[in-house]
């Protein structure tokens, strides 16, 4: 019997020949990713690392990008410490304010791999999916644990496998598909698995696996993964990245289940309050209004989400009913949108155009909501009180389908006006 793409993955780590779901096995991941909350996680060894030092300053990468620029004093000092631990121990990869959400910028230094194991103190670490690798979140105290020791153990997740059909027709995008997906499979349908995409996935573009593999943990899974093929390969070149070892599940791996879906058979769709499996085609609910409109995060903020928003927008304006905020992803991807004329046309039509970073999505701030509003967002949660207000309530749904909402200031189908 084969083995599946995590297993694979983790044996290599392991130094193991084979591993078996539920296994435990001791592993030395490539890199461990931080952001904001570097902080906290040094905060918990600082005598340790006093006496024993950083184990290796190759493994910690750390992206400040929650809340950037500091909006407080409490988050101005919590910089600080990050910039001093890395300043003393050498951290080589540091990537201060203004580059952009640390998945995105993860992904674009060449840091993620195919075939490394990637982990991270943030749940969407599980994006890196997108180019072929193992990656998924763990908490604070494991992470404490790794800049000490360099490695940790994991229990070995089942895998599920999802067969992907056919082509998404025009109007519908890989945000409505991962939605669809998650909508079938439930919040917790995943729950400690890993989930390989197989099948038509030529027509996917590395941002389309991006936004795929990001939402992977909203169904509780412990990553979301697809296949390195041509599409990865350019990509990656582009990024500069030539060291690659990409691996994929045998021909006769064993899977705790498995599903299809028909991309043809996609349509346009929103996550509603206060659930990521609340799924409802837009037609549905056409007419919806709407105080906010969010483009951007980690999930759906890079130049292709803003290029298909522009498409809507320009030579438009925001319905003045509504507002509409922007924060691309990371600043290459802004200077993409800047190069041809995006941002001009969104800002044009009314949009606000925030730094790269995560902006609104967690709620720290640009862009708080207010009780009673409701905002439609690019972004990956719709929790209860997710953008700083617990009174409030967030829809998930395209850049397309927020796009043409702004235009109209209520719940519309892209496929209208593309």
């Amino acid at each position: 019997m084969g083995m599946t793409f995590v297993e694979k993955v983790l044996a290599r780590k392991a130094g193991l020949d084979k591993v078996v779901p539920g296994q435990i096995v001791t592993v030395r991941p490539d890199h461990l990713l931080m952001h904001d909350n570097a902080s906290a996680i040094v905060g918990k060894i600082e005598k340790d690392l006093e006496r024993w030092g950083l184990i290796d300053k190759e493994l910690p990468i750390i992206v400040l990008d929650h809340v950037i620029p500091a909006s407080d004093e409490k988050t101005a000092a919590g910089h600080k410490k990050v910039r001093e631990f890395v300043r003393k121990y050498g951290v080589r990869h540091f990537y201060d304010i203004g580059y952009g959400v640390c998945h995105q910028v993860v992904v674009e230094k060449g840091l993620a791999r195919p075939g490394d194991l990637v982990l991270g103190s943030d749940s969407h670490t599980c994006s890196y999916g997108a180019v072929n690798a193992f990656a998924t979140g763990i908490d604070r105290t494991e992470a404490s644990a790794l800049l000490l020791t360099g490695e940790t153990w994991l229990r070995v997740p089942a895998t599920m496998k999802m067969d992907l059909k056919g082509k998404l027709p025009v109007g519908v995008f890989s945000k409505d598909l991962i939605l669809s997906i998650i909508g079938d499979v439930t919040a917790d349908g995943a729950s400690y698995r890993c989930v390989e995409f197989h099948g038509d996935i030529e027509g996917l573009t590395v941002g389309d696996r991006f936004t795929i593999a990001n939402m992977g943990v909203e169904m509780d899974s412990k990553g979301a993964v697809f296949p390195f093929d041509e599409v990865t390969m350019e990509y990656l070149d582009g990024a500069g990245v030539k060291d690659t070892n990409p691996i994929w599940a045998d021909d006769d791996a064993s899977y705790w289940s498995e599903k299809e879906y028909v991309m043809d058979d996609m349509v346009p769709v929103v996550s509603t309050p206060h659930k990521v499996d609340n799924v409802r085609p837009v037609e549905e609910l056409k007419g919806l209004k709407f105080d906010q409109c969010f483009l951007g995060t980690c999930t759906n903020g890079r130049y292709e989400d803003l290029r298909i928003a522009a498409e809507i927008l320009e030579g438009e304006k925001v319905s003045p009913s509504t507002r509409l905020i922007i924060a691309p992803t990371s600043v290459s991807e802004l200077s993409k949108a800047l190069a041809d004329g995006t941002i001009v046309a969104l800002v044009e039509a009314g949009g606000v155009l925030l730094p790269p970073g995560c902006g609104p999505c967690l709620g720290a701030h640009q862009g708080v909501m207010a009780p009673g509003e409701r905002t439609i967002s690019s972004s990956n949660r719709n929790f209860k009180g997710r953008m700083g207000c617990k009174d409030s309530e967030i829809y998930l749904a395209s850049p397309a389908t927020v796009a043409v909402t702004a235009l109209f200031g209520e719940l519309a189908d892209p496929r209208e006006v593309l």
